[in-house]
């Protein structure tokens, strides 16, 4: 089953207010473990950066005039997703800036159903606990020491691992190469040799019965074993 892992920069949080896509970073995942293919860009969003988002990602208009603007880049991103579902941390957020780049360069929206996202799968699992990206990251051992911004690609990457411990674990694993490693254990089975063990009594012996009945007797009229034997008056 193959995914797409991603994230998006931007100048703000509102694309029908003016704010643009700056980064876009990709991960390419396969039954929920990476394959080592991403796709990364950062865009020319034509126009200023304001001061609150440059302190999220460390960004600047300056840097990012460089860049090639959406139009020029969409058609790779849209080869890379190919038909994938979308996976996104907060995923309504980076889909309503991606299908606003779209629409502005004529191509049809992504359907928000297509998109999985990994915000509502924690909260899910666990109720009332922090669900950050970094919180998450921290609660499954994930090293995200290098975020010390925000970057698509990082960022993309270190949810990939997050979604593989949401989905499962690292156990997941053990489904890969699935019918080899079914073949190898019914090898095994043939190849062990049957070992056949005679059927354990379970009826005591003459020599059992005959302590067990000594043992009865001096336990004495008092016994509640004899006791139970006597008829009722």
């Amino acid at each position: 089953m193959r995914e797409i892992v991603f994230d998006t920069e931007t100048t703000g949080f509102d694309p029908f207010a003016g704010d643009r896509l700056v980064e876009i970073g990709c991960v390419e995942v396969e039954n929920f473990l990476p394959t080592g293919k991403v796709f990364h860009k950062y865009v020319n969003p034509e126009r200023d950066m304001p001061e609150g988002a440059f302190r999220i990602h460390g960004l600047s208009a300056e840097y990012l005039k460089g860049f090639p603007v959406f139009s020029e880049i969409y058609a790779e991103f849209i080869d890379f997703v190919g038909d994938s579902k979308l996976v996104a941390h907060n995923a309504s957020f980076d889909m309503k800036f991606i299908n606003w780049e779209l629409k502005q360069v004529g191509h049809k929206e992504y359907d928000n159903n297509r998109a999985v996202d990994t915000l509502e799968i924690a909260r899910r699992k666990f109720p009332g606990s922090p669900n950050t990206l970094d919180a998450l990251c921290k609660r499954f051992s994930i090293d995200n020491s290098n975020r010390v911004k925000h970057g698509a690609l990082l960022d993309a990457e270190l949810l990939a691992e997050v979604y593989l411990e949401l989905r499962g674990g690292r156990q997941r694993g053990l489904e890969l190469g699935g019918q080899e490693n079914s073949a190898m254990m019914q090898g095994q089975k043939g190849n062990k040799e049957q070992v056949f063990r005679e059927a354990r009594p379970h009826r005591a012996s003459d020599a059992e019965l005959e302590r067990h009945a000594a043992f009865v007797v001096s336990l004495g009229d008092e016994a509640l074993w004899n006791n139970m034997k006597k008829p009722r008056t």
